[in-house]
């Protein structure tokens, strides 16, 4: 990922994954080409190193790609707007396109026990809609083993983080519009403007 220093920010990357948990899991093919899932993951910290939990359909190939080359990307992109250059005091402007995103460098371990993939089930459903943890345990046993026999797991151990928060933050002359056009826009514009209050950027102008 191209990473100019002004929107290297590794502070909020928890956040961000937590808030915007569907990814994409890339890893290359049999053939060398990239072959991407986009799935829902959950975080994990275990003594400070993070890790990632995930499945997929068994009839997915993408977990014997993690079996024989485990090394893998994940990526999770938070939200993202167009930025008119109306924002700017002056004229000698371009327009720009905001966003947020996080790319993790993976070592994947495959799991494939019950026992294991039922935890990490629970794990999602709590992080999704924890009533339904009730209603999961009390299906029959024969379908749980069913559902659980149709998806292999896996765990990723996170070896390397990038994280790229374009805001702008490099243009202060055209913070306190921007803030007031995305706060005054759709959602994702408007998820952008809470961002820029998150990273403390200079908007104090228009509050």
């Amino acid at each position: 990922m191209y990473l100019p220093i002004q929107f290297n920010n590794s502070e909020y990357v928890r956040d961000l994954i937590r808030e915007n948990p569907f990814a994409s899991l890339i890893s290359n093919d049999d053939e060398g080409f990239p072959f991407v899932t986009h799935l829902p993951l959950h975080l994990e910290e275990r003594a400070e190193k993070l890790f990632i939990l995930g499945h997929c359909a068994r009839g997915n190939p993408h977990w014997k790609y993690l079996e024989s080359r485990p090394m893998a990307l994940v990526t999770f992109t938070g939200p993202q707007a167009y930025m008119s250059p109306r924002v700017y005091p002056d004229l000698i402007r371009v327009p720009t396109w905001n966003y947020i995103a996080v790319h993790l460098k993976v070592s994947a371990k495959i799991i494939d026990t019950e026992n294991t993939k039922d935890v990490l089930l629970k794990q999602l459903i709590a992080d999704h809609e924890a009533e339904y943890a009730a209603q999961w345990r009390g299906l029959p046993d024969k379908y749980t083993h069913q559902m659980l026999s149709a998806i292999v797991a896996f765990e990723l151990e996170v070896i390397e983080v990038k994280s790229k928060f374009k805001i702008n933050q490099h243009r202060e002359e055209a913070h306190a519009k921007m803030f007031q056009s995305y706060s005054n826009g759709n959602e994702q514009e408007r998820e952008l403007a809470k961002w820029m209050r998150k990273l403390k950027m200079k908007i104090n102008s228009t509050t």
